[in-house]
């Protein structure tokens, strides 16, 4: 019997570099029906990798690092990570039949655009290399198969990868509280290294201990909180990516970084905030001037139209 043929693609970085993917596998996937399709994507993400319909197995990888490949080369590889030969030569080392890439030295391929939005990045190198057309508003996921903590909360997440693009907590505890009188259950997410800064949120806001998420949940639990979510609202960070993906009203407030390169689709039931001029550092140690131009009078403006 002829072994089913394979595809690896690769994607192992930031909850939101997985969901802006999404299209772009699911290309991967359109253009190779009959293939076994393997994310290789990190540890952390492969309970929600496995909520992409496309996605037969999740890889465990580490950035930039050789993948754990211990079955025969695929027919096909596909680098998702990045546009020169660091990423490149980890899925060429898988020794793939047909290897996609974007171009760069030793690695033909469709050109890199700086200025692309991340999703359409990612659909073109399907698009061009694969010959399909990728959708770029296939961004959905499937909810997961666990009960959430809370239905109906609206959600308040003040992280963000880099100091850089974290609105300040007094102005995300001005907000909570704007809810909370509104009549909303607000509920202030985060992950393990965010609790202290989501507690500092919630006691601004004058909110119990109980309406912290930050640390008590999953990664499938935060995402089907999110999922059942009344609103949104954080920082340019991957749970916009998740009110994205479950089409959730959202407020997403952005700094260094234009939301014409990361932002959500145009949908009503997403706004984004910004006043910058696309020369910020995503990467910075100090809040960005963009991002600390960002009021809380807009934020509660644009949430009480949302709702």
């Amino acid at each position: 019997m002829t072994e089913q043929p394979t595809a690896v693609v690769l994607r192992p970085l930031g909850l939101g570099d997985l969901l802006t993917g999404v299209p772009a596998i699911r290309g991967v996937r359109a253009a190779v029906p009959g293939h076994r399709l393997v994310l290789a994507t990190t540890r952390a993400l492969a309970p929600l990798a496995a909520l992409i319909d496309a996605v037969d197995e999740v890889l465990p990888a580490v950035e930039l690092e050789p993948l754990g490949w211990s079955g025969p080369p695929p027919e096909l590889a596909v680098d998702l990570h990045g546009k020169g030969p660091a990423s490149h030569v980890v899925v060429a080392g898988l020794h793939p039949q047909r290897l996609l890439t974007f171009d760069s030295p030793g690695y033909p391929g469709p050109i890199w655009y700086a200025d692309e939005h991340e999703v359409r990045r990612w659909c073109r190198l399907v698009d061009e290399g694969l010959g399909v057309t990728c959708d770029p508003d296939a961004l959905d996921l499937r909810v997961p198969d666990v009960e959430p903590p809370v239905r109906g909360a609206a959600v308040v997440h003040p992280g963000a990868a880099f100091p850089g693009r974290r609105w300040p907590v007094d102005r995300f505890a001005a907000v909570a509280r704007h809810l909370r009188a509104q009549g909303h259950d607000v509920r202030v997410t985060g992950g393990p290294a965010e609790v202290e800064l989501a507690r500092a949120v919630a006691a601004g806001a004058g909110l119990g201990d109980g309406a912290v998420l930050a640390g008590r949940t999953t990664s499938l639990e935060l995402a089907a909180v999110v999922a059942a979510a009344s609103v949104v609202v954080c920082g340019d960070t991957g749970v916009a990516h998740l009110a994205t993906a479950y089409r959730r009203p959202s407020v997403v407030l952005f700094g260094p970084v234009p939301p014409a390169l990361w932002g959500p689709p145009p949908r009503a039931q997403h706004v984004v905030l910004w006043h910058g001029d696309g020369t910020g550092d995503p990467w910075g140690t100090d809040l960005d001037p963009a991002l600390a131009r960002v009021t809380v009078a807009e934020v509660t403006a644009a949430l009480d139209a949302l709702l």
